[in-house]
């Protein structure tokens, strides 16, 4: 018998971590079904763009120290708010 509880919590990381220690098997009495969405997904959009455009995008991002998809995001962000 295992007298260990699953961790409540949402952080991915803890139980991505609690779960590469452990075996589900181990944990079976603690399980039940779950019939309604857990997660709830983002949106995702798409944008297309020129080869060239994304590469400018890249770059003014890498000088930025980020992501491009974060500075696409941001941009976004701060026309949306603008309005």
């Amino acid at each position: 018998m295992n007298n260990q509880r699953i961790p409540q919590t949402d952080f991915i990381q803890e139980l991505a971590q609690f779960w590469d220690r452990h075996d589900l098997t181990d944990f079976e009495e603690q399980l039940e079904e779950v019939t309604e969405p857990v997660f709830e997904r983002k949106t995702l959009v798409q944008i297309h763009l020129q080869p060239v455009e994304v590469e400018a995008v890249k770059e003014a991002a890498r000088l930025r120290g980020m992501s491009y998809v974060d500075l696409l995001r941001e941009w976004v962000l701060e026309k949306v708010h603008i309005s």
